[in-house]
């Protein structure tokens, strides 16, 4: 346990016991199982509340406890994730919910808990309602602020496969990773940490998150370059140098938020890998950034808000859109999923990427589907889907199959506590097809809303099909699923953006030169005039679509 998180475990326990109508506190017990072997402890995530909305975090009994509580305006994330041994925590007398959670492969379990002297042991039994890892699924983080030490137990209580923490990070644009790391503790060695056969940490990987310019505040955004072998020694301009070496060291590029003033520039210039379509600003609490550059929101796009700003629905719909648009301009970017937890008040992998591996886990494999896009992101559902038969990633051409017409195969899975309320299918961007959603249940006792998707959609030019499905959280807010696209190419009819995606990318990139000049050095913004002539170019296509 490091310092700083025994002085919080200290103050946690202390407060506890002195607090509430100055009564003694009352010691409760517990333990977070496996409904498939109820007598043993699991690796699990704890969520304690009073009915006053007061939280608590809890203490190990001969394990290891990791306390969590981050709050970001109204938004209050506050935790406990604990390694497979019981638990205890002193309460005043009172009512209090027990949460418990484990990933998103099992059904969160709650509990009513009248706290008071000779209360009897708390168990908390938690159920899997699906295993993905039977098909070849294995679930991984890109955006990963939490440490080494503390991931050996974070993943085991997420059920999380993979982890990329950010050990390098730096946000002035003339440093560099190798001697100005914003964080405290070392970059471990390049070499692979095992937790056990299925759950591994890669522990070089950097964030270049630049907020500022010779000592003066201006904002360019994040990038981030996964799976390096050695320290990066370069600053983060120009990009393109950045790019080069991550990829001689092959490591990945990762966009982190559309929405970052520079990121549309970072597209052509670096040739990104991933694009987070599930970002560090979808949490499981409320949704606060609802004001984060919404200057970047085009009105073609008609994204939902309200009286505040951005809506979380409409955040949502704004990465959507803004990924299909650069899809339709032929970059090949494929989904990924990150939460800065650690930063942020979101557990770790609340949003994550699935990647599908044939035969047993390796992280090698997986690093490598995570690139090609063998993937689907989520924060809730799961999807297992093909398109003319092929799997997430894959390309397919019409002359082979001799028709217009692809089929759409697979099926679309949610635990019943978030059923399963639309499922779509796009084509360059648009939703061609909804899905009706009949919440069928399967196995005993009802634990999956499940669909099964049978379609076929016509094709007329080079296409991209993804398949995306939303289920209900309650109070009005939803958890998705989006796969990576399958590509159809049709010889002679090559995709084109539409005018309106070619304009709002332009646009971004314009108004970045505009707004660096006497900041950046003339070299610096070169970057930026390049990226606005390849959008440029693409206006010039005598088949692009108006």
């Amino acid at each position: 346990m490091n310092r700083h998180r025994f002085v919080f475990y200290f103050l946690s326990v202390t407060l506890l016991c002195l607090s509430g109508r100055g009564e003694e506190g009352v010691k409760i017990r517990g333990k977070i199982v496996d409904s498939d072997s109820p007598g043993d402890a699991v690796h699990a995530r704890l969520y304690i509340e009073s009915e006053e909305a007061k939280n608590f975090v809890a203490i190990s009994e001969g394990g290891i406890a990791i306390p969590y509580e981050i709050t970001r305006g109204g938004s209050v994330e506050v935790h406990t994730s604990l390694s497979a041994h019981p638990f205890s925590v002193v309460l005043p007398p009172g009512k209090y919910t027990f949460t418990a959670e484990k990933g998103k492969e099992f059904i969160p379990v709650q509990r009513e808990v009248t706290v008071s002297a000779g209360a009897p042991e708390v168990v908390l039994s938690l159920q899997r309602w699906i295993d993905m890892s039977e098909g070849g699924w294995f679930s991984g983080e890109t955006h990963v602020h939490r440490t080494i030490d503390d991931l050996k137990t974070l993943m085991l209580c997420e059920d999380l496969n993979v982890a990329l923490p950010l050990t390098a990070w730096v946000s002035k644009l003339e440093d560099t990773p190798f001697l100005n790391n914003r964080n405290t503790d070392p970059v471990p060695p390049g070499q692979l940490i095992k937790i056990d056969d299925t759950h591994v940490i890669w522990p070089r990987n950097t964030e270049y998150e630049i907020t500022s310019v010779n000592g003066q505040r201006h904002v360019l955004g994040a990038l981030f370059v996964l799976n390096h072998q050695k320290k990066l020694r370069l600053p983060a301009m120009p990009v393109r140098a950045v790019a080069e070496e991550a990829r001689r060291q092959g490591a990945i590029l990762d966009l982190d938020k559309q929405n970052w003033p520079w990121s549309m520039m970072l597209i052509p210039q670096t040739k990104v890998n991933l694009f987070e379509l599930t970002n560090n600003h979808i949490w499981r609490t409320e949704f606060m950034f609802k004001s984060w550059f919404p200057e970047y929101v085009a009105d073609y796009m008609n994204i939902e808000k309200d009286e505040t700003g951005l809506t979380e629905n409409g955040w949502i719909d704004f990465g959507f859109q803004n990924y299909y648009a650069l899809l339709n301009c032929g970059f090949n970017i494929k989904p990924s999923g990150g939460t800065a937890s650690g930063v942020h008040p979101v557990p770790l992998g609340y949003g994550r990427v699935y990647v599908q591996l044939e035969g047993e886990f390796n992280y090698d494999a997986w690093m490598e589907g995570l690139e090609k896009g063998r993937s689907f992101v989520t924060t809730g559902p799961m999807l297992e889907v093909t398109v003319g038969g092929k799997g997430p990633g894959e390309r397919i051409s019409l002359v082979e199959s001799g028709t217009g017409v692809v089929k759409v195969r697979g099926k679309v899975s949610s635990p019943v506590s978030q059923a399963l309320t639309k499922i779509e299918i796009v084509v360059n961007g648009k939703v061609v097809e909804s899905i009706p959603v009949a919440s069928k249940e399967t196995r005993p006792g009802g634990l999956i809303s499940r669909e099964e998707i049978t379609t076929e959609v016509s094709v007329k030019e080079s296409s991209w099909i993804v398949v995306r499905a939303f289920a209900d959280r309650g109070n009005g807010r939803r958890s998705f699923a989006h796969s990576s696209p399958v590509y159809v190419d049709v010889p002679g009819k090559p995709l084109r953006p539409r005018k309106e995606e070619v304009e709002f990318l332009l646009k971004r990139v314009r108004d970045e030169i505009t707004r660096h000049e006497g900041v950046l050095s003339e070299e610096e913004v070169k970057e930026f005039r390049e990226a606005a002539e390849f959008y440029e170019g693409l206006l010039t296509l005598p088949t692009s679509r108006r």
